[in-house]
C-alpha cells in the first residue's frame, strides 16, 4: 500500500505592508573600509604631529587634549569598523 503524503504547513510570511515598515538595509558597504582607514590615519597623524612639533600643532590651544582628539579619531575608526561585513 502506498504511503500517504505528509501535509506540510506553509511557512508564515508577513503581509507586504509589514515588510515596507522595516528599516532600510544598505547592501553596498564599500564605503566602510576607506572611512575606517582614513579615521585611523587621521588619528595617528594627529598624535604624531602633536609630538613632533612639541605641542604647537595641530591645535595649540588644545594642549595635551590633542592626544585625546587623536585617539577619538582612532576610536571612531573602530566604531565604523563594526559596520564592515
Amino acid at each position: 500500500m502506498p504511503k500517504s503524503r505528509i501535509r506540510k504547513k506553509a511557512d508564515f510570511t508577513p503581509p507586504p505592508a509589514a515588510r515596507t515598515a522595516t528599516a532600510i538595509r544598505l547592501t553596498n558597504r564599500s564605503w566602510v573600509a576607506p572611512v575606517m582607514l582614513a579615521l585611523f590615519l587621521v588619528g595617528l597623524a594627529w598624535i604624531v604631529i602633536f609630538y613632533v612639533t612639541d605641542g604647537s600643532l595641530p591645535v595649540k590651544s588644545f594642549g595635551n587634549w590633542n592626544i585625546v582628539v587623536g585617539f577619538g579619531f582612532i576610536a571612531a575608526g573602530f566604531g565604523v569598523s563594526t559596520q564592515w561585513k
